[in-house]
């Protein structure tokens, strides 16, 4: 929101210059985004009285004649569109001859047979102001001909403040006045505005009852449409130019003047924060204002900007007395039909103002509406409507339910000022608008919030100097906000304004005090295990890779998984039509991006959709040798290598892993029958390992040995144990056992790990032998098993061991290798 400094300084007259404002705005909370340096317009622009504009026969231009005082009477021509017909005695900008402006030298030329000394500017032209449609007009007797106008219009500062969306008090000149005052300690001079006349007057106004239903569902309902509406009416205001004070004010707060009656309007809103309408009276029928929902489901309203919206029941209209009996809701929607232009439509309240009763160039009586209206209402019909002006940004976060009646009253005495108008004598004000509650706390209370220490006699002159009404006795604090704050309903509201005023510079040093709820604790686990597991692949050498969650039936069928059961409606692509079942693919997607031969190691953790149930799992991939070789020999990829990675990764987390081989049916149709096994993570199946089946990898084009992994997630975890390492030494033992070849390893050592007891504490192969002396279909698989004991064990204790073993894996069908 921007404001010139002047108008602030007008309100507090002993506002600190703009150079320190920076920092006392921030302590309220309300940041500057910036100030702008207005300058005053140069040297040789001055105000002109127009004697007389005539139009120049064969040419869109108009010959003015104008006073310019001192220089005496000079003719321009001008082809602005608002040069035609100026009444005599209206001012005009006019930059003399022999100024330079805008890089532009300007002086006296021909124009169609017309001497035109020099030019009559607009605001743009000028560089005051971005309205560029029209010259700068100003009304008759605003200064003597050939006043300077940088003696009317001085330069100024304008600051660019950001609001906060529950600080819709602060939304005018008088709203951030009211902030500066009570955080300075200094005098604030509200705006000149005179009593509110308590008796009616002549416009009749009718309101929507409280509760109305909003929507064809019957249980959602407002709390009120409008609860508060004044109506005052001004007849006789000669409409034209608003005071040069005033178009000041309005351009430098970012509009653009447009004349007497829309000018007052944006600047009581500007100045006060209530947005105001103006109705030209002839258009309200019968005197008669009705503030209802009712047209029919589909009615056309056009705004007086020439745009037609469509509305229905659900949107809050201001209709003149011609609208006729307002229907209830279910009459409304059952009067749906084709779309019919309304012609009693005011305007959509609080929005937009209709064409029907918007302000023309004859206007000469007004009716003034000053309203508070429902935020939620509003902000649903403007968003629908796509319709966002400055009265719904004021409207949708809050406007005081009590200022209506005051903005009416202001609006009428500018007219009556400054346009020859005359306010009736009455003001119709009707409405039950909801007051300010009493909010209970105590000093001790805001105190411990803050961490502040500070005297609660401190806080009832901080909240008075705010408007607050603050009674109670010792350290109880009532608490009554004014009306204009709206954001104030429970007691932390009321120590955030302690903090604000008292000073958050004022906010001790100390470390925050955590406070974990039991339902928090170990929350974080989930994410810190993923973490972790993403922190051990990329030491490892893994690459993570996101892919697209999004498959489709061809690239199911092709890397032999489960058809996507989740669809998209509206797939962009004929590749991305479904929801992927399986993450292996997406890493053998990736792969074919890595030249040939090139190392590939990559992981992914991602989501999977299948018939089963969304889930996460964990993939990796492997291709190509591990290490290429330099000076050294490499390092060769393989089986063994990808899983001497994974049991890095379980090593490093401290898990257990083991692998178990699998067979026929139990091998998954993405690996190759012969390599492929379970992954047994801390004692518990969560997924498998082995060789992209070739068929896949033709499939996608991947020549060469392609390993993959896919687990569940997360993966199961285990307590950590801690034990003093034994100083006991090791006793080894060899033992070769013969099985038939289709036997695996892991089978092996589960058998001897089952039958050897606490004292065995690792099995690791060492060779494996195939040949004569094991018989054909054979293979002999010899492992070094290690004892070890809280003392030296001895070969008395170790031999009745290695005897079970041995005896254990004679009665499984399996021999010992004696040789």
């Amino acid at each position: 929101m921007k404001l010139p400094y002047s108008w602030l300084k007008e309100l507090v007259p002993q506002l600190p210059p703009v150079s320190e404002l920076e920092p006392i705005f921030a302590h309220l909370g309300l940041p500057l985004e910036g100030v702008d340096e207005v300058p005053a317009p140069v040297q040789g622009v001055i105000l002109a009285a127009v004697t007389a504009a005539e139009p120049m026969e064969g040419t869109q231009l108009t010959k003015l004649t104008l006073d310019t005082g001192a220089s005496g009477v000079k003719t321009v021509a001008s082809g602005a569109p608002n040069a035609v017909g100026l009444p005599a005695g209206t001012m005009v900008a006019l930059v003399t001859p022999g100024t330079s402006l805008g890089g532009m030298e300007y002086g006296v030329r021909q124009m169609q047979g017309v001497e035109s000394w020099g030019m009559c500017a607009s605001a743009k032209e000028l560089g005051i102001g971005e309205a560029s449609a029209g010259i700068m007009t100003f009304p008759a007797g605003t200064a003597a001909p050939g006043t300077p106008m940088s003696q009317l219009w001085p330069a100024d500062s304008v600051l660019d403040i950001e609001v906060t969306p529950n600080r819709a008090d602060v939304l005018s000149a008088l709203g951030v006045s009211r902030d500066l005052a009570a955080f300075l300690k200094l005098d604030l001079v509200e705006p000149p505005v005179g009593a509110v006349p308590t008796q009616p007057g002549q416009i009749r106004v009718t309101l929507p009852p409280k509760g109305r239903t909003l929507e064809r569902d019957p249980s959602k309902k407002l709390r009120f449409g409008c609860d508060h509406f004044a109506a005052r009416a001004v007849s006789g205001v000669q409409n034209g130019p608003s005071p040069l004070w005033m178009q000041r004010r309005v351009t430098l707060s970012g509009m653009r003047p447009i004349d007497l009656i829309v000018d007052t309007s944006n600047y009581v809103m500007m100045e006060l924060g209530q947005p105001t309408a103006l109705y030209d009276r002839r258009d309200v029928q019968d005197d008669q204002i009705a503030v209802n929902f009712g047209l029919r489901e589909g009615e056309l309203v056009k705004d007086l900007l020439g745009n037609t919206h469509q509305v229905g029941p659900e949107d809050l209209l201001i209709l003149d007395g011609g609208a006729g009996e307002i229907p209830t809701v279910a009459d409304a929607f059952a009067r749906s039909g084709e779309p019919k232009e309304g012609n009693h439509v005011l305007g959509i309240a609080g929005i937009v103002g209709g064409d029907h009763g918007h302000v023309r160039a004859d206007t000469h009586d007004v009716v003034i509406e000053s309203a508070h209206f429902d935020p939620v209402l509003l902000r649903r019909t403007a968003t629908r409507l796509g319709l966002k002006t400055d009265a719904v940004y004021r409207f949708e976060r809050g406007v005081d339910p009590l200022l209506a009646p005051k903005a009416a009253q202001r609006v009428a005495e500018l007219l009556a000022q400054h346009g020859g108008g005359t306010p009736e004598s009455g003001q119709t004000v009707v409405g039950d608008p909801e007051l300010p509650f009493e909010i209970t706390a105590t000093g001790d209370q805001i105190r411990a919030l803050l961490g502040m220490d500070i005297e609660t006699a401190e806080m009832r002159d901080i909240l008075k100097r705010l408007g607050c009404r603050v009674e109670g006795e010792g350290d109880e604090l009532r608490v009554t906000g004014p009306s204009w704050r709206v954001d104030m309903v429970i007691w932390p509201d009321l120590a955030e304004e302690v903090a604000r005023l008292h000073g958050y510079a004022e906010l001790p040093e100390t470390l925050p005090t955590m406070r974990v709820h039991e339902s928090n604790i170990g929350a974080s686990a989930p994410s810190e295990a993923r973490a972790t597991l993403r922190r051990t692949l990329s030491g490892l050498g893994f690459q993570e890779v996101v892919t697209y969650t999004f498959t489709s039936d061809d690239e199911a069928q092709k890397a032999r998984t489960e058809t996507p059961n989740v669809r998209l409606q509206n797939p962009m692509t004929t590749d991305r039509t479904g929801m992927r079942t399986a993450l292996y693919p997406s890493l053998l997607r990736a792969a074919q991006a890595h030249a040939k031969g090139e190392r590939v190691l990559l992981f992914e953790i991602g989501r999977i959709f299948p018939a089963a149930g969304e889930t996460e799992r964990l993939g990796l991939l492997m291709r190509g040798d591990l290490a290429g070789a330099t000076y050294q020999p490499g390092v060769k990829g393989g089986f063994s290598v990808f899983k001497g990675l994974v049991e890095s990764v379980a090593a490093a987390v401290g898990a257990s892993f083991t692998l178990e081989q699998l067979r026929g049916d139990e091998v998954p149709a993405a690996l190759h029958p012969g390599i492929a096994g379970a992954v047994v993570w801390n004692g518990q199946r969560v997924g498998w390992l082995g060789a992209i089946h070739p068929e896949i990898a033709q499939e996608f084009n991947l020549k060469g040995d392609t390993f993959i992994l896919e687990a569940a997630l997360p993966l199961p975890g285990r307590a950590w144990e801690f034990r003093d390492p034994s100083r006991a030494p090791a006793a080894w033992r060899d033992l070769a056992v013969i099985t038939p070849a289709g036997v695996s390893y892991g089978e092996v050592a589960a058998l001897l790990k089952r039958e050897a007891g606490t004292l065995l504490e690792s099995v690791e192969p060492f060779d494996v032998y195939t040949g004569d002396q094991v018989g054909a279909g054979n293979r002999s698989v010899a492992v070094r098993l290690v004892f070890r004991g809280a003392k030296t064990l001895t070969d008395e204790e170790v031999d009745p061991i290695m005897d079970r073993l041995m005896g254990a894996v004679k009665a499984r069908g399996w021999s010992i290798r004696e040789k």
